[in-house]
């Protein structure tokens, strides 16, 4: 996109003139229906935006007009790699240009255009990518760090982006065998009266472990993968007394884990292995008086070498817009009542 100098007047306002080169049909910058242009205008309410055939022109204040080209900056370096700008895309974009330009970020310098673009795994004709600053930092710790903690709340990708993370090592060859694992801790229910084997009472626990898997691979493949030992989905109690070699390892819902356990999963780390634990300790589901082993690790394992922890927030939420409203509704209750961050046990609500 090439772009003419901003013009600035005396009084903070100013005008700039994009032009978009002719080989993106418009279409792609604006959205079908000029969707990604509402949603621009959206967040630059005091700002004129116009369009004329491949030419877009921005006038109102200076620092707000400046935000909005380095916005097109950024989609169109996003657009040429292919990959199309969606709703979701712009206004994350926009917020990350926003907390840059508000001091709020940490100076490490990712753009939206480096977040947007960087593919983990491709499969079944989808990308799997991350979509927040957040979410970028966490994938590229996993690469960086033996053991990685991704600790938020529900919605923010902590498991699926691992999980891609496992399938992708695997496809590499970095590691032979993936390893995923969960406490079997009711969440209200009691397995004590669920119907049917004990492996039909824990299933229902790792089920959403299978439900990412088959996301990510060939559904016919993966009974024969699991059959052979390379993927292997077992609740924690099932890691004890092991010592797992070669391997990518997920721990998913460590909040529900006691001290003990993760004591225990933690040294079950063996040579060449990776491991990523993931919870949200503010849904807690073990006996009240007992403590979170999530909880106590960041204290015990903080400023430990090779050891990284990974904090997402609502604004990291990438399922429907009003999960990250929940959950911000929910931390500001928490926060008036002065309530223990127990989760769902604690409460008691």
């Amino acid at each position: 996109m090439t772009q003419t100098p901003t013009v600035q007047s005396p009084s903070g306002q100013a005008r700039a003139h994009f032009t978009v080169p002719a080989k993106h049909p418009m279409v792609t910058v604006l959205g079908s229906g000029d969707a990604l242009l509402r949603v621009i205008e959206a967040a630059f309410p005091a700002v004129d935006i116009h369009v004329r055939g491949n030419q877009i022109s921005a006038a109102g204040d200076a620092a707000e007009v400046a935000l909005i080209q380095r916005l097109f900056d950024e989609m169109m370096l996003v657009l040429r790699t292919g990959q199309p700008m969606t709703e979701d895309a712009v206004e994350r974009s926009i917020a990350m240009l926003r907390a840059e330009a508000n001091g709020d970020g940490d100076g490490a310098g990712e753009t939206p255009a480096e977040v947007l673009t960087q593919n983990i795994l491709s499969s079944r004709g989808r990308t799997i990518r991350p979509k927040t600053l957040n979410q970028k930092r966490y994938v590229d710790a996993i690469d960086k760090h033996t053991i990685v903690f991704g600790i938020g709340p529900a919605g923010t990708g902590k498991t699926y982006l691992a999980m891609a993370k496992a399938v992708q090592a695997l496809q590499s060859k970095q590691v032979t065998r993936i390893i995923l694992t969960r406490p079997a801790v009711e969440a209200g229910e009691r397995l004590g009266f669920l119907p049917g084997t004990l492996y039909e009472k824990i299933d229902p626990y790792l089920r959403p472990l299978y439900d990412a898997l088959h996301d990510m691979l060939d559904p016919d493949s993966i009974p024969r993968l699991m059959a052979a030992g390379t993927i292997e989905v077992a609740p924690l109690a099932y890691m004890r007394g092991r010592s797992l070699n070669d391997a990518f390892i997920i721990l998913d819902e460590a909040q529900n884990t006691n001290p003990e356990q993760m004591k225990m999963f933690l040294t079950r780390l063996g040579f060449d292995s990776k491991i990523v634990i993931t919870g949200d300790v503010t849904q807690v589901d073990l006996p009240n008086g007992t403590k979170s082993g999530l909880r106590q690790v960041q204290d015990i394992l903080d400023g430990v070498d090779d050891v990284h922890f990974s904090r997402l927030t609502s604004h990291d939420v990438v399922r429907h817009k009003l999960v990250g409203r929940i959950v911000d509704a929910y931390e500001k209750y928490d926060g008036r009542a002065g309530a223990p961050h127990g989760g769902r046990g604690a409460h008691g609500k």
